[in-house]
């Protein structure tokens, strides 16, 4: 069951109808609207789909001309009704209620596409994507549907466990609650992950040491929280943002010290080094990145912890299994400031066995969102027009996946690689984000 005491009424249009489904052979059609399902309203995707779990069906749908039909349905118990919504959520994607501090979204130019500007904290896309949320705007009725669907795992934004500073950095005066919502979470047995975005002078120092020190209350459903630095732009419009300054290399190498104090602590008494600060921190401090073993199991890859460890394995383990030859080859990598002297470090070691490949690794300097922004998934492509054009690039560009829009061909300022190919006159390839697959674009084999 769906919980009580939402009244509502939530009626979703029906988008599309699977050939040879259920839905087809009782003629439901798109333009139809879904009432109810066992008499409950359904709020959105979960709700439909633990609803339509059960083996006898009663559902309600609702012709464009008003009449309803009921329809008495049997199937197997993981059998699709073939019925396609609008939106993947089939509601509203919730958007965040906080101007934190440190917002990255508040940075961006003028002009940009909208999506860009959405500020989103959605629980539900925590689960099905990944997202990171406050639990500023989660009801009691919203935590009851993640414990009954168990919605699994839930990624938390946590970045200071003081309510009251919390309240400061969100500039959200219900911010400082946050711990009894987690705590429902917890005892329900749904895992979490978290992270906390390091700002200097607000939530470093003896407030991080606070929070690394609180988060033991929340295992083991807490498997693992990253610590990241902000990130600032040149747009951040400094009269009506708080001032924030950028972290040098010797606090990169106070919170690294604090951060694997920690780590220690908790894997010896856990088994889990639970906190991770992000590989930006260690090469800041040009300290040398921890060993795989460190990183237990890469469970933070998405905030930028591991990555660079992870592509070296990946690619030493990819270069183990060829045997050299002598082949001819001239290209370019194209990337941020931040990963540029490991992936060049990894094309000599590539050369090791392919000593006639020419690659060389460009560094991207982020003019765009200013020089402060080092990382490659926010190059944009007028960067690298302006940037690359008139250099030696050999046959073939190479930029890594993470450049562009998820699923597509394109940057985020919505130059296309067609307009890039044609402004350098080169093809480009696009690499996946694997190890095995930057061995095969260094060295031209056909794309995996």
């Amino acid at each position: 069951m769906t919980p009580e005491g939402n009244k509502m009424e939530y009626l979703h249009k029906i988008e599309s109808v699977d050939a040879g489904s259920i839905a087809e052979e009782l003629d439901i059609e798109p333009g139809d609207v879904l009432v109810s399902v066992n008499g409950k309203k359904v709020e959105d995707i979960f709700d439909y789909r633990y609803l339509c779990d059960d083996e006898k069906l009663l559902v309600v749908i609702r012709k464009p001309d008003g009449e309803e039909w009921e329809l008495e349905i049997e199937k197997d118990p993981d059998e699709d009704l073939g019925i396609g919504f609008g939106g993947g959520l089939m509601s509203e994607y919730r958007s965040c209620r906080n101007h934190c501090i440190f917002c990255f979204v508040n940075q961006m130019p003028k002009g940009m596409r909208d999506t860009l500007y959405f500020h989103d904290d959605d629980a539900r896309l925590s689960f099905l994507q990944g997202n990171y949320i406050t639990m500023t705007n989660m009801s009691d009725h919203d935590i009851d549907r993640i414990i009954l669907y168990h919605l699994e795992p839930i990624n938390i934004s946590f970045h200071t466990m003081n309510p009251e500073l919390r309240k400061k950095m969100l500039h959200n005066r219900f911010a400082g609650d946050i711990m009894p919502k987690v705590m429902r979470l917890k005892k329900a047995g749904i895992r979490l992950n978290g992270q906390i975005v390091l700002c200097k002078g607000w939530n470093d120092g003896e407030d991080l040491e606070h929070s690394l020190k609180t988060f033991e209350q929340l295992l083991p459903e807490l498997e693992s929280v990253s610590v990241v630095p902000v990130g600032m732009t040149k747009f951040r419009d400094e009269n009506h943002q708080v001032q924030l300054e950028p972290f040098k290399k010797e606090d990169a190498a106070a919170v690294i010290d604090q951060i694997e104090r920690w780590q220690n602590y908790y894997f010896q008494k856990y088994g889990t080094h639970l906190v991770h600060a992000s590989d930006e921190w260690y090469i800041l401090a040009d300290r040398p990145l921890p060993p795989e073993d460190n990183y237990d199991g890469y469970q933070q890859l998405e905030n930028g912890v591991g990555m660079v460890r992870l592509l070296i394995e990946e690619t030493r383990a990819s270069l183990a299994q060829l045997n050299g030859d002598g082949r001819h080859r001239k290209a370019a990598i194209a990337t941020g400031k931040l990963a540029a002297p490991y992936l060049a470090k990894l094309v000599k070691e590539i050369q090791g066995k392919f000593p006639n490949i020419s690659c060389r690794v460009i560094p991207i300097r982020n003019d765009f969102f200013g020089e402060m922004i080092t990382v490659s998934g926010l190059i944009t492509g007028s960067d690298l027009k302006k940037q690359l054009r008139g250099q030696e690039l050999g046959e073939e560009l190479l930029l890594p996946v993470n450049m562009f829009r998820a699923g597509e061909q394109v940057f985020l300022d919505d130059v296309t690689v067609q307009e890039l190919e044609q402004t350098l006159q080169i093809k480009v390839r696009i690499v996946k984000s694997t190890g095995q697959d930057f061995v095969h674009a260094v060295i031209g084999d056909q794309e995996q």
